[in-house]
């Protein structure tokens, strides 16, 4: 019941914090752009929430078990990829003066180009939004949900398999509703209070496993070092998915499509000012990832030396790490709060900008209709809705590592934005518009099929790096189709 009465307090400071910050005009211009008058560090700031997510919240503490700090070597290239987003994506979006980015294809490529742009961006976003939202469905279902459910005898709508479901449908409806007015206007100012909020909670996490340790800080940050999952690089194993470039080479892609080529993400940047007030944003908020994940990974490494202090198992799949300790009230119900605010927080950063950016790219790509309020708000719901039932899919389909089941998941999705935009930039030719669907499609196909003889043959199986063998083929597919044109 604690954990329930903080989600609702914490969604009512939002809700106030949405409204005052919304103002009454909810156009189109404010709703997909914010009238170009953000603040670039109040979106620097924002944006750290808003890519953390409940994901990294739960994920990355337990990565240590199964990766160790390697993840860090993904995050070093993540800096070098934001700053390739601001320095050669950035210009040209603010050039054009875009209000979604795909909108660049189909004047470089070509109409269907940017449809297909588009429509992999949907499929991109939606899945990838759910698989994060799943989490935090998932944590407040098994810890709140249904121990409330047994403890007080709760009978239809609740029982009979239909709790998950409908904790799903109550979440997102409360995205929806805070989002609806202000759009991408009041996110940027949201998202900056629900950071507040995650990193208060993080650290004052840290602070209380450490105390649980009976360390001073000084102390913890020596045990952290000493403990073999701290161990970052590895240079000397090239088939190991760990290998230094392979994931150094695989953040600098993972930043330029999952940010670069994201509705999603570079719609905030698209809210500043002008382009030097964007280019500062995002190089800021670049350095500031790292670091923040830093954070969750010693967190992970303290959680593991307490588990062994108490003499306690370590969990089955990573992602349960922290939760064992922070929900049931381990470490304390000031812990449970502070994990509930933390992972509602990260949760709710990224899914209500998830819906704004697919409720733009429906309107304006897709449909085609910019200045059409009523279909807008008519397309929000919808989302919601697509949302609500990508998730409960994902409920089906589980895995054990959630934030490696998107970034694979992304590498199918994403690659052949990656080969469009690349073809677009880096080169002048053209290409025939009426095939670049079946390219974009059969990229993936064949990086399936690549992937999986390369494991039965040569016992290697690819990694983040599937991004990068994605990107080529659609790249390649787009040069051939331009010489048979």
């Amino acid at each position: 019941m604690l954990i329930l009465l903080t989600v609702l307090a914490y969604f009512a400071i939002l809700f106030a914090f949405s409204k005052l910050v919304g103002g009454q005009r909810s156009d189109n211009a404010a709703f997909y752009r914010g009238n170009r008058q953000s603040p670039w560090y109040m979106v620097a700031f924002g944006m750290v929430g808003a890519s953390i997510s409940g994901v990294t919240f739960v994920s990355v503490p337990g990565m240590v078990l199964l990766s160790d700090m390697t993840y860090l070597q993904t995050c070093l290239g993540f800096i070098v990829g934001y700053f390739a987003v601001a320095f050669l994506l950035l210009p040209v979006y603010y050039r054009l003066n875009l209000t979604t980015i795909y909108t660049y294809l189909q004047g470089r490529l070509g109409h269907r180009s940017y449809k297909t742009g588009a429509s992999f961006f949907l499929l991109s976003k939606m899945t990838g939004a759910a698989v994060r939202f799943y989490i935090v469905c998932m944590i407040l279902y098994e810890y709140v949900i249904a121990p409330l459910v047994v403890s007080e005898g709760f009978s239809f709508p609740l029982g009979g398999g239909w709790q998950f479901p409908l904790t799903v449908v109550v979440l997102v409806a409360l995205i929806w509703l805070y989002t609806r007015r202000g759009g991408i206007r009041t996110l940027v100012w949201t998202d900056s209070l629900q950071t507040v909020c995650m990193f208060a909670a993080l650290l004052l996490i840290i602070y209380k496993v450490i105390g649980q340790l009976d360390m001073s800080v000084g102390e913890a940050m020596n045990a952290v070092m000493a403990d073999g999952h701290s161990r970052i690089f590895v240079f000397d194993d090239w088939v190991s998915k760990q290998n230094f470039w392979k994931q150094f080479l695989s953040g600098i892609f993972i930043v330029v499509v999952m940010t670069g080529l994201d509705q999603d993400m570079m719609q905030k940047n698209l809210t500043c000012k002008n382009l030097r007030d964007a280019q500062k944003d995002m190089c800021t908020y670049g350095f500031a990832f790292a670091p923040a994940n830093l954070l969750f990974m010693c967190l992970g490494v303290l959680l593991v030396l307490l588990s062994q202090k108490q003499g306690l198992a370590l969990p089955d799949t990573p992602d349960q790490l922290l939760p064992m300790f922070a929900a049931n009230g381990m470490l304390g119900q000031l812990v449970v709060v502070l994990f509930t605010i933390g992972i509602v927080a990260a949760s709710f950063s990224s899914a209500d900008s998830a819906l704004t950016a697919l409720t733009t790219c429906f309107c304006v790509d897709i449909m085609g209709r910019k200045d059409d309020e009523r279909l807008r708000k008519r397309a929000h719901l919808m989302m919601a809705m697509v949302f609500v039932m990508f998730i409960l899919l994902f409920r089906m389909l589980n895995s054990d590592s959630v934030i490696d089941a998107i970034y694979i998941m992304c590498s199918y999705t994403y690659g052949p934005l990656l080969g469009l935009f690349a073809f677009g930039l880096l080169t002048r030719r053209k290409t025939n518009d009426r095939y670049v669907p079946y390219i974009a499609i059969a990229s993936p196909l064949i990086c399936f099929i690549i992937d999986n003889a390369t494991k039965l043959c040569f016992d290697y199986q690819f990694g983040y790096e599937l991004l990068m063998l994605n990107g080529v083929l659609t790249f390649v597919g787009l040069w051939i189709n331009r010489q048979l044109s």
